[in-house]
């Protein structure tokens, strides 16, 4: 047995023996606070405990935390970063929870339940973790660290709010939009605003834009990538169908002719490649920056606070009040789903059959 500390001021015990099933060398490791002659003990009682439920081939005995830790061994190798770290912070959340002693093989639906609830959260975000945690034990499950997971069909999805419901009010008028535009005083923040707002793309996406992906001559933006700001990393889109091209009608085509000619004459300046919305410290415009401006300024403004996702929102219903069909905009949004598109939109829809009736609430045909 060897210990090393570690970068929280703790104790990681780690031991070696042969797995039975390949013959071949692997660890077992645990954390304590102090690396006394009794945490030494401790240490070897438990390390000798993993190492006997490895040999006996005893998956159940495996405690929360220690699926963890294996679930996110794989993780790291096999996902984007952006993705490893949500479901890292999932994870531990799942173990506050929990708690990550708690042997996997002893868990049931009822304890699950219970557990959630007692947190007070809302619904979407125990529904986010009940997601994480069946992901989780389907992998121990697949990779034999778990023998039963029949309880999971037990686990019903929490009741919330219908998505549809939850935006409503979430998009901006064309009256506000040009109002939001004009009081907007810093102009990246304003050229940005107006760019996601007639072209529906997702922040990162067009963070992620560099000039070649902003095709004047055809009229369209290639869509291929994302920008994760929180590990300054671009990788792919969100989906499959988020890789998509989107066409540049009249009023987004001058505006990125307008762009592009800045951002070019900015490349020639610096001698250097630039995204097509560079940032102040960064490569790529920042999006806590652009987050809280927006946030501040939509509220001095036009009275309430609004994100970037809203201005997607605002697009989409612009789009259906204009008459483009609902499969346009779905693949214009890169939805994998037009059924999506219209659960999400159906508060647009009623809107304009309600403008439909007043007007013709008083028209005399004969």
């Amino acid at each position: 047995m060897w210990v090393e500390p570690t970068k929280k001021g703790k104790y990681k015990f780690t031991e070696r023996f042969t797995d039975p099933l390949t013959g071949k060398y692997r660890r077992v490791s645990v954390t304590l606070d102090k690396d006394t002659p009794q945490s030494r003990k401790q240490a070897q009682k438990a390390l000798a405990e993993k190492i006997r439920q490895a040999e006996s081939g005893e998956p159940d005995k495996i405690t929360l935390g220690e699926l963890v830790e294996k679930y996110r061994e794989e993780q790291q190798k096999t996902i984007k970063a952006s993705t490893y770290a949500r479901n890292y912070s999932a994870c531990n959340s799942i173990m506050d929870i929990l708690g990550s002693d708690i042997i996997v093989g002893r868990m049931n639906a009822g304890y699950i339940r219970e557990a959630l609830l007692a947190t007070g959260k809302e619904p979407v975000t125990l529904n986010e973790f009940l997601t994480r945690f069946k992901a989780l034990m389907r992998w121990g499950y697949r990779n034999d660290y778990v023998s039963d997971i029949s309880y999971l069909d037990k686990l019903e999805k929490f009741k919330d709010t219908p998505h549809r419901v939850k935006i409503e009010g979430k998009f901006l008028e064309a009256s506000e939009l040009s109002d939001l535009l004009y009081g907007m005083k810093v102009k990246k923040w304003r050229d940005l605003t107006e760019f996601l707002a007639l072209s529906g793309l997702r922040f990162g996406e067009a963070a992620a834009l560099d000039l070649p992906d902003v095709d004047l001559k055809s009229r369209i933006i290639h869509v291929s990538k994302t920008y994760d700001s929180a590990h300054d990393i671009v990788t792919s889109t969100k989906t499959s169908t988020s890789t998509r091209d989107v066409y540049m009608q009249e009023q987004l085509y001058q505006l990125c002719r307008r762009l592009k000619a800045e951002r070019l004459s900015d490349s020639i300046v610096l001698q250097m490649t630039v995204a097509f919305f560079p940032g102040s410290k960064r490569e790529r415009i920042e999006f806590d920056c652009y987050a809280k401006y927006l946030r501040e300024n939509s509220e001095r403004i036009i009275g309430r606070r609004i994100t970037p996702h809203t201005l997607r929102h605002t697009h989409a219903s612009l789009l259906m009040e204009q008459g483009i069909d609902i499969d346009t905009i779905s693949r214009r949004l890169g939805h994998a789903d037009s059924r999506v598109t219209r659960e999400i939109y159906l508060h647009v829809t009623r809107r304009l059959k309600e403008k439909e009736n007043k007007e013709l609430k008083y028209i005399k045909l004969l």
